[in-house]
């Protein structure tokens, strides 16, 4: 007689805040065997700083290590190359236990499918194996919230945009945006700033770092020091406020 197959889980714990975890979340964290997540090498991460104290004994972690942190290597390696060959090692650690018939909760800060690095492993796992996603409060929510800013009224329709962007490819989607949520700010922060004070959005702008965690920091966007924008940082231009 086969041998059941575990499910893949892949769980949104919420922006940073360890009580914005859903009770679904939290039930199924708590009944799975083995806990997964991503982490930088040397660091626990955020994802499992949320999560740490309601783990057990018993359950089996699974830390999946980035073999890089940054988009910029040096010649002749390619990052796509090594993060792809990266999260197709990772999946197969998750499906070593998954065959094996044990449940794999792989733990996602914000959302699973809202830049999660979890969508990966559903991407080469999903069609093989069940698996079950639970939403959870994505970063930009969480930002909105610390921040009291309303992102879009009635009709409005919001965007949301990497700091990745080149300068011209940003700030065109930019100016057609009721309102805007731009992410992935680090490095890019310098570049990012430049177009909202191009388009004169800068004054209607919000910046804050690490919403909803401990170390939390709300500052003006002139007050930012471009050189230590972190990448768990965000930009809202709130939509413009309707009177209803």
């Amino acid at each position: 007689m086969m041998q059941a197959r575990g499910r893949l889980l892949g769980l949104g714990v919420g922006p940073g805040d360890p009580e914005l975890i859903t009770v679904k979340a939290l039930r199924l964290l708590r009944e799975s065997p083995v806990v997964a997540y991503f982490v930088a090498k040397g660091k626990r991460g955020n994802a499992f700083g949320i999560i740490e104290g309601h783990l057990q004994e018993a359950q089996t972690l699974l830390p999946l290590v980035y073999p890089v942190t940054t988009e910029a290597l040096p010649a002749p390696l390619s990052y796509e190359q090594v993060i792809s060959d990266f999260y197709d090692e990772a999946a197969l650690e998750v499906a070593a236990h998954l065959d094996a018939g044990r449940d794999v909760a792989v733990i996602c800060e914000g959302d699973p499918f809202f830049y999660g690095s979890y969508m990966y492993l559903h991407d080469r796992l999903a069609e093989r194996y069940d698996a079950e996603v639970i939403p959870g409060v994505c970063s930009m929510l969480g930002g909105a919230s610390v921040l009291g800013a309303p992102l879009v009224y009635r009709n409005q329709s919001l965007s949301v945009l990497s700091g990745v962007l080149p300068h011209d490819e940003l700030k065109r989607r930019l100016a057609d945006a009721d309102a805007a949520v731009i992410m992935k700010l680090g490095r890019n922060f310098p570049k990012v700033r430049a177009v909202l004070a191009e388009l004169g959005l800068a004054e209607r702008a919000l910046y804050v770092e690490r919403a909803t965690m401990a170390n939390q920091k709300i500052v003006a966007l002139d007050d930012v020091d471009p050189q230590s924008s972190p990448y768990f940082s965000l930009i809202i231009v709130p939509g413009e406020r309707w009177q209803g």
